[in-house]
């Protein structure tokens, strides 16, 4: 088996207690290092106490780094710059891995050949049956397509270092993975996807989440700088409605000029 560790950035919300418990109930050979990286900018003594019980014995495996309120992407990084595994997986806060992930991992990494730097885990996203799902649900169910998410992604420990792992300039969990992925895939490396199953429910949202979610359009642009105007297509990356809102309030404030001027109609 290929040696691997664990790298979690968190919050310390409600789900990673949950995300720890499945890690340690999973069938299989386990990872050799847990790194769990703190990322609240002013954390609260005591709060890690539950979700590090759940662990068992893999808590002596595990090392809790301080993040400092920096974003995912950096939090990543202070994870994998203490990694001595050859293979580094990456999972979020709010994903529950299958009851056989362990053994479906050590099965992805042996499948891999010398030019495989990443395999990527297939995410589910249970969706509410009794009634339509929401904005905020819809757009969580579509990482179950997305590419190279980081919300169970493995890779080669030296591949990431050697493209300078993430890029900390995205603060946000948005495009810092596709950014990364495409990196690697330009340094010559080749990313596949792999089999074993990982669950991503629904966070509780309010409803003004969707809203919030825009600043993500700051990220779109940077990755625009940084890979070009085709990145969309280089990343297999949904344009969503930008151009067609863009549009609307273009015609709107068009409409409300023309209105000011004594041109009505």
């Amino acid at each position: 088996m290929t040696p691997y560790a664990v790298v979690i950035p968190t919050l310390v919300r409600d789900t990673l207690a949950d995300c720890l418990a499945a890690l340690a109930a999973a069938t299989g050979p386990r990872p050799e290092e847990i790194v769990l990286v703190d990322d609240r900018p002013d954390p609260e003594p005591g709060k890690l106490e539950h979700p590090l019980s759940v662990l068992g014995d893999l808590r002596e495996r595990t090392t809790v780094l301080g993040g400092g309120g920096r974003g995912p992407a950096a939090a990543r990084n202070t994870g994998l710059r203490a990694v001595t595994a050859p293979w580094t997986v990456f999972l979020d806060d709010d994903v529950q891995v299958g009851p056989h992930w362990c053994d479906q991992l050590a099965e992805d990494l042996a499948e891999t050949t010398p030019d495989i730097a990443g395999v990527q885990g297939v995410i589910a996203v249970p969706l509410p049956g009794e009634r339509r799902p929401t904005d905020f649900e819809r757009g969580t169910a579509g990482l179950a397509r997305a590419h190279w998410i980081t919300a169970d992604m493995a890779y080669r420990t030296d591949a990431l270092k050697q493209v300078g792992g993430f890029d900390e300039r995205f603060r946000r969990a948005f495009r810092e993975d596709a950014d990364l992925a495409l990196r690697v895939l330009d340094a010559g490396w080749r990313i596949r996807q792999g089999r074993r199953t990982t669950r991503h429910p629904v966070r509780p949202a309010d409803r003004w989440v969707s809203v919030r979610q825009q600043r993500g359009n700051a990220d779109d642009a940077l990755m625009r700088h940084l890979h070009g105007p085709d990145w969309w297509d280089k990343a297999v990356a949904p344009r969503g409605r930008i151009r067609k809102h863009a549009a609307i309030t273009t015609a709107g404030v068009a409409a409300c000029a023309l209105a000011a001027t004594g041109h009505a109609r």
